[in-house]
């Protein structure tokens, strides 16, 4: 019984002192003369509280609207640089016009021997309702999974296409330019005409289909992979001259609209740090004691 209570005894007092020892080196480490003391960073993740799938979307929502404002203001803070980049666009685009109708004969022969599913593809791969479906399917296969990164993804190509779309569709209908196939030439514009035949001027598939292969292609670093998506993108331009349904002028600025858009989505989710890749749930607490010094960071 003595043995027991002696041992009993022993530890309180071995506890009691641990303690104690642990409380002092917490608050008086600073002033402790001891030479060469170097401890260990000790690390402390907190959690904290995920925003929901609803939150995030929101976020989203918000962050795409605010994305395609920002398309839009953009001529109004444009420097030299974007006007030499604009006038380009336009000179490249006067250009391809002195070629449209050899180009529109040429590809329209091509056509003709092309496989009838890769013309297929290119049409569905480029229509509104396909494209949506997928880059809607992308996005929310993001937000479920709470990939921040293809939620991000998603959010570009969605806000970059509706950016392009809306600019085209009212372009289209302001212009009324005929179609190849209405063999009116290239020249002939009938405004406001509302008729499928004079809606060639620009392409809103060669729009929507480069757009989603070009914010793609532009998550890789890869050159193989990227330009592959690239190559993928670029066949629904290419079979609407086949199908002779737009003029070489038309794709040729409807690929540009789309670099430019996407470049300059892109851009402002970068600048505005709205998505950052890494796990926004966990700060990482280090916490370092050496000689003199006491310090706690965190990163997150």
């Amino acid at each position: 019984m003595y043995l027991y209570r002696s041992t009993l005894l022993f530890i309180l007092c071995l506890l009691c002192f641990s303690h104690s020892q642990a409380q002092i080196s917490n608050d008086t480490l600073v002033s402790n003369p001891i030479d060469t003391l170097s401890l260990a960073t000790v690390q402390i993740d907190t959690v904290i509280t995920r925003p929901t799938i609803w939150e995030d979307l929101k976020y989203d929502g918000i962050t795409a609207f605010g994305a395609v404002k920002h398309t839009y203001s953009r001529p109004l803070h444009w420097k030299k640089k974007n006007y030499y980049e604009a006038g380009g666009i336009l000179l490249g685009t006067a250009l391809l016009l002195t070629v449209d109708k050899p180009a529109s004969d040429f590809f329209g022969d091509q056509g003709k021997k092309m496989p009838t599913g890769l013309k297929d593809f290119g049409w569905y791969f480029g229509s509104p309702q396909n494209n949506y479906g997928i880059t809607g399917g992308i996005y929310f296969f993001g937000l479920f999974t709470r990939n921040e990164k293809i939620r991000r993804l998603g959010v570009l190509m969605i806000s970059s296409a509706t950016a392009s779309g809306i600019v085209q569709s009212i372009s289209k209908t302001i212009a009324g330019r005929a179609r190849p196939g209405a063999d009116k030439g290239n020249l002939y514009f009938k405004p406001f005409a509302n008729k499928p035949a004079y809606s060639s001027f620009p392409s809103g598939h060669a729009i929507l289909s480069f757009t989603t292969a070009y914010s793609i292609g532009k998550q890789f670093s890869n050159p193989y992979a990227k330009y592959s998506i690239y190559a993928v993108g670029l066949i629904t331009p290419v079979s609407r001259l086949w199908e002779r349904q737009h003029w070489l002028s038309d794709v040729g600025l409807s690929l540009a609209m789309s670099v430019v858009v996407v470049d300059c989505i892109d851009k402002y989710l970068k600048k505005e740090k709205k998505y950052h890749y890494e796990d926004k749930n966990k700060i990482s607490w280090n916490f370092s004691v050496g000689v003199g010094t006491i310090g706690l960071s965190g990163n997150f």
